[in-house]
């Protein structure tokens, strides 16, 4: 019987086991059948998870693109940057005759130690790292040049590679510094992203498209040999060409440092724009930085981030607002010196004891503040003079090309900020709006948008991706007012014993308009009382016959409130520009009066242009035999005399290296590159001798070094 119950007792556990067993079977295929099926087991993606456990993606960091100047200088590029590693794990090697680790660390440590301005000693404690597969050499052994690449390269060192990143450089160092900006480099992605200027506001189309490498990777994170990598390709950011013209920003960078050998100040700013076009053409300010150093010690672009009370550049445009409301006449006359208002506030004309009854011609040229609140008082109102600020820009952002621009203050409401607002106090504006402000005294009338970016170019098919030129916003001044305002600018530079005078130049050519503001007190209200407590400007136009460039300057506690520390650098750089732009201070303005404006002559027939040329008796060179006209010098829209000659490239596929000799610089190089011609130039003025013959084929990449003279070359 005993035997029989443990039978059946066996039996009974066989039988609970199997059916454990078949029911752990069916729970481990159930089991398998979920994972098979499902995509998510416990909120977690499968695929994803093996994914990341076998395959890695590195980033292809885009090329950043460039930034030119205009006439093709470099201003701002990538650089290759090198970080010096090791491979330690023997591992690697697996062709004893070609070792692709480090074999004899004594001897590399020793090799490398003195190129890496480190001790044999220091070199091995990276080297004798243990159970690490590659290592670094600290800091000593990042942002490695190309040179120092070499001199490593050139050691056949086994398992010595380099890890290549780029950095930004800026050739030309504090040259444009707060236009060009700069750009960072991040070590944890070999990233760079601008920080300032061109290079902060266009970041994203310098920057690119980054791309990547997807591959299967090892347990120690390492690409696994054999295995296929997907590639996506990194799309190279773009090229920006500034309107920046290397040689007056030259001109204008020197002429500061020049003044300031003499004077100090706070802040010195100063901005060449081109007359015709409003293309900013240079502008500077002191103190700058070098962006490759980044020793800044004001973050504010004064061009345009940094308003301030502009003092009495603003009559212009107050002189401006009565004429345009038919209010002004310049023989009307008042009592200078010191005005009471109905609150009894005075205010006084910088010689408080005035000049007796001036008209309102000569309290322009003598910048009487008296003139200007009778001008308001008799004749205008507060609406008259914002709504006309408004027009010329003044009050808004003007839409430069560049981060943070300040909208500057137009808050006037009673009798005294009225009056101040009409001579430049109590109100804020920029540098880059006054240069804005002047074009309709420049354009007949016309108020044109200034801008900084000549043209956006991909740097892989060089398709030019954006082309700005002259843009007209609205014509905010007649014919009438425009001349009557260079006749009274003409005199407060030119004229005997005027404000303006000590900007003359021997041919009388520039003129303009002085200014000077009290800088308000942080604290207690009022304004500064010291003798440096001023910001003195200067707003003129070169040459008054036929303008070309419009000019502005600003300095912030000038050494004894001189305006010496604009004039002087002001009238250098005006003589720079001359020669540069072949001005001759011989020419009587009197042979300068008759003006046309070039009409779009590119894509026409050579017949029809030279009828239209020749009816209006403009000089002009056919370049090549072609029959149609595919580029001109000078574009279209711009203002020539009866002195200036027009240069038409035709469609002749034969077209050789022209003669330029007696060109001035400017016009020598505008045409050469338009034949895609590389210029150099040596010295300023006209050209005196070319490096490459007249009637040389043009070849691809073709340079040219260009010899300057003052004078012409056939003198």
């Amino acid at each position: 019987m005993k035997k029989k119950k443990r039978l059946k007792n066996n039996i009974k556990y066989s039988k609970l086991v199997i059916f454990s067993a078949l029911f752990l079977f069916c729970l481990m295929i159930a089991r398998l059948v979920q994972l098979g099926l499902s995509e998510k087991i416990d909120g977690i993606n499968l695929k994803e998870l093996a994914s990341k456990r076998t395959t890695k993606t590195d980033i292809i960091n885009a090329e950043r693109g460039r930034i030119y100047s205009s006439d093709g200088d470099i201003l701002a590029q990538n650089v290759a940057s090198y970080t010096l590693i090791a491979y330690l794990d023997s591992k690697r090697t697996t062709n004893e005759k070609k070792p692709q680790h480090v074999v004899d660390k004594e001897d590399t440590a020793e090799k490398l130690a003195p190129i890496l301005e480190m001790s044999k000693e220091e070199v091995l404690t990276y080297l004798n790292k243990e159970g690490v597969y590659q290592t670094e050499f600290g800091s000593k052994g990042k942002g490695l040049n190309e040179l120092t690449k070499t001199k490593i390269d050139d050691l056949n060192l086994p398992g010595i590679d380099f890890i290549e990143s780029f950095k930004r450089y800026y050739p030309k160092g504090r040259f444009a510094s707060y236009v060009v900006g700069y750009a960072k480099s991040n070590e944890e992605d070999s990233s760079i992203k601008g920080e300032m200027g061109i290079e902060k506001q266009y970041d994203a189309i310098l920057k690119g498209e980054d791309g990547s490498r997807t591959y299967q990777k090892d347990l120690k994170g390492y690409r696994i040999a054999d295995t296929p990598m997907y590639v996506k390709d990194a799309v190279q950011g773009k090229d920006i060409y500034l309107t920046i013209d290397s040689n007056i920003q030259f001109f204008i960078e020197q002429a500061i440092n020049n003044s300031n050998k003499v004077y100090d100040w706070e802040w010195f700013t100063i901005t060449i724009m081109d007359a015709k076009t409003g293309a900013i053409l240079g502008t500077a300010s002191d103190p700058g930085f070098d962006p490759n150093l980044r020793d800044i010690s004001n973050y504010l672009d004064i061009f345009c981030q940094t308003p301030y009370e502009p003092g009495s550049t603003m009559k212009t445009f107050t002189y401006m607002a009565a004429m345009e409301n038919g209010v002004y006449n310049g023989s009307e006359s008042y009592k200078s010196g010191v005005y009471t208002t109905t609150d009894g506030t005075e205010i006084g004309d910088w010689n408080r004891n005035g000049w007796g009854y001036i008209s309102f011609d000569k309290g322009y040229a003598l910048s009487s503040n008296v003139g200007i609140i009778n001008l308001i008082n008799r004749h205008m109102n507060s609406l008259m003079l914002r709504q006309y600020f408004k027009r010329l820009g003044f009050g808004r952002k003007t839409g430069i090309e560049l981060p943070n621009e300040s909208r500057g203050k137009l808050d006037f409401k009673y009798e005294t900020e009225i009056y101040n607002a009409g001579f430049g106090q109590g109100i804020t504006t920029t540098a880059v709006q006054n240069v804005k402000a002047m074009t309709p005294i420049t354009n007949d009338g016309m108020l044109l948008e200034p801008y900084l970016i000549d043209k956006i170019v991909d740097s892989d098919t060089k398709e030019v991706t954006l082309k700005n030129e002259r843009k007209e916003i609205e014509r905010v001044a007649s014919t009438n007012t425009v001349q009557k305002m260079i006749q009274l600018m003409d005199d407060t530079v030119n004229g005997i014993g005027n404000t303006g005078s000590g900007y003359r130049i021997d041919s009388g050519e520039l003129i303009g308009k002085t200014g000077t503001a009290q800088i308000a007190n942080e604290r207690g209200g009022g304004y500064s009382q010291d003798i440096d407590g001023i910001i003195s400007s200067f707003s003129g136009i070169y040459p008054k016959s036929n303008p070309q460039v419009i000019i502005y300057a600003s300095v912030k506690r000038p050494t004894n409130g001189y305006q010496k520390s604009i004039s002087i650098p002001v009238k250098e750089i005006v003589q720079n520009i001359s020669k540069y732009y072949g001005n001759s201070d011989s020419i009587n303005p009197a042979t300068e009066t008759k003006k046309y404006t070039l009409p779009n002559l590119t894509n026409k027939k050579v017949e029809n242009v030279r009828t239209t040329l020749d009816t209006n008796g403009i000089r002009y060179v056919l370049i090549g035999g072609g029959d149609k006209v595919i580029k001109q010098s000078p574009s279209k829209k711009s203002v020539i005399t009866a002195n200036d000659t027009v240069y038409l490239i035709t469609n002749d596929s034969n077209i050789t290296v022209p003669n330029v000799t007696g060109l001035s610089s400017k016009v020598a190089k505008d045409l050469l590159q338009k034949l895609n011609i590389k210029v150099n130039l040596d010295g300023v003025g006209y050209v005196t001798e070319q490096s490459v013959p007249e009637g040389s084929p043009i070849t691809p990449g073709m340079e040219m070094i260009l010899k300057l003279s003052p004078k012409y070359a056939t003198e």
